[in-house]
């Protein structure tokens, strides 16, 4: 099978279409859980290290509303062009699992904090828009943790609650997503929102940034929708995009055959690469949502939403689109430099250090971005710093040293840091600019090589290149090549 042959999930959206929908929880970056002062730094602490009564669901204990969980929520609802009603409460979400020791989830039900949003985001030249039916807040639970006893073979689970009550915001999309791709690229869009307004982590390995999809097909000249099929267990953009595609097979091949779809709940498993049924779907009903009798509705009025959506930062489409228009970038460079915050801070700043636009775009995406990945450190925590690498910049540009200096500087320097200016005029490592100087090498170098300044003079362009390495090793590195280029072709031509 060659790369661009049709995949089976591709060759089913020739018959059916399909319908997705993402509910993606997020957890936030409080100090404290949602109902209770428990720290929410839950990953590094000993098991039911951080509980308390509240968080346990001891009798008699009454949760308290933790603020800056409704100011995260409220900052991201507006972020995704929500409506913020005046009124809302939260619910008690009755079911039982081991994990949640009340027995209920207090969540949101009928009265979310938001409703009727929507992003959008290009895939593959067109614009996609999705709804957001609603974003709510509720708290999250504990974990489960299983070990086998391979005496006994046996299979032990425990319980761990220090996660039980942390922050937990829902988003629900609307069914307006259409392929595996479409879904893929709504959840790196929103991640990047949620990041870049400071209100979650975006940690797909950890859970702090997970999602389920919904999903169904029906008939190309259908109006109704298909059964839906809710898909769990997936902890990465890839493991989305395998999970659908493979859904979108299996309904089809149902389908196909003249059986119906089961509204069900399954689970991805990716050393399979498919998923399997893991229960019937609940309804809304099963879980007998009613009003949390402990704590009392909020109305949020006008004053506080606009002092949340005062604090918002500039979003990354917007930013994108000034980059353009403010340094003269182009489309996909600044979409690159506005991908987190920190990203687009940093350029900004190294531009206000009173680097070129382009020539900072140029090296943040390219030797900075190499270096941060290969030591797992951004410039902002390295050793050269962003003012280090405005001084490293300065230098090239004002043609002291050259490019190929300029980049064993910065791999040296990156780490364990250092004044390049000083280095420079300490090694003696300045560029040779001087044209007298390097018409003497020029000259040298056509003499050294005659069979290469002979080909050249024949329209061999590229046997330039052994003329200018002789330039470049006679000055260690250190000549202006555009210049000696310029003097080569000029001597050459004569």
């Amino acid at each position: 099978m060659t790369q661009t042959a049709e995949t089976p999930a591709i060759a089913a959206l020739e018959r059916y279409e399909a319908v997705i929908g993402l509910e993606v929880h997020a957890q936030l970056l409080t100090v404290s859980k949602m109902f209770c002062g428990c720290s929410a730094a839950y990953t590094d602490a000993a098991p039911n290290d951080n509980t308390c009564p509240v968080c346990l669901g001891l009798p008699g204990v009454l949760p308290v509303i933790n603020r800056q969980a409704i100011e995260y929520t409220v900052r991201t609802a507006l972020a995704l062009e929500c409506e913020i009603p005046e009124f809302t409460k939260f619910d008690r979400k009755n079911y039982f699992y081991p994990d949640l020791p009340k027995g209920y989830q207090i969540s949101q039900y009928d009265t979310p904090l938001s409703r009727n949003g929507r992003i959008e985001f290009p895939v593959g030249g067109e614009t996609v828009r999705c709804g957001i039916t609603r974003v709510h807040l509720e708290e999250d639970t504990g974990t489960m943790h299983h070990a086998g006893d391979v005496l006994q073979s046996a299979t032990q689970s425990f319980v761990d609650f220090n996660r039980s009550g942390v922050p937990l915001m829902e988003i629900v999309g609307e069914p307006d997503l259409r392929t595996a791709e479409h879904a893929r690229e709504y959840l790196v869009r929103l991640r990047q929102l949620l990041m870049y307004i400071g209100v979650n982590d975006g940690n797909l390995e950890k859970g702090s940034f997970r999602c389920d999809a919904n999903i169904s097909l029906r008939s190309r000249e259908a109006a109704e929708l298909g059964t839906k099929v809710e898909v769990k267990n997936m902890n990465s953009f890839r493991a989305v995009h395998r999970a659908l595609e493979s859904e979108i097979e299996r309904q089809a091949a149902v389908l196909d055959s003249g059986a119906v779809i089961q509204q069900e709940t399954r689970g991805w498993v990716e050393t399979r690469g498919r998923t399997v049924s893991q229960r019937s779907k609940e309804y809304a009903h099963d879980y007998r949502y009613f009003p949390e009798p402990d704590l009392p509705p909020l109305r949020l009025d006008s004053a506080f939403v606009e002092r949340v959506r005062a604090s918002l930062p500039e979003l990354p489409p917007a930013r994108a689109r000034r980059f353009v228009d403010q340094y003269g970038l182009n489309a996909y460079d600044a979409s690159v430099l506005t991908s987190t915050r920190e990203d687009a801070d940093t350029y900004e700043e190294l531009v206000r250090l009173g680097v070129a636009a382009k020539l900072a775009a140029n090296w943040l995406m390219g030797d900075v971005a190499a270096l941060a990945n290969e030591h797992r450190l951004g410039l902002r925590d390295s050793g050269l710093g962003i003012a280090g690498l405005s001084r490293l910049l300065g230098l090239l540009d004002s043609a002291r040293i050259n490019g190929p200096t300029a980049k064993e500087l910065l791999t040296e320097l990156y780490v364990r840091g250092g004044d390049p200016e000083a280095i420079v005029l300490e090694r003696g490592l300045g560029q040779v600019s001087d044209e007298t100087e390097l018409e003497a090498l020029v000259d040298a170098a056509i003499a050294a090589n005659p069979v290469a300044a002979t080909d050249f003079r024949g329209g061999k362009q590229q046997a330039l290149g052994q003329l200018m390495r002789h330039v470049k090793e006679a000055t260690g590195g250190r000549a202006d090549m555009p210049l000696v280029n310029r003097l080569l072709r000029e001597r050459l031509s004569r």
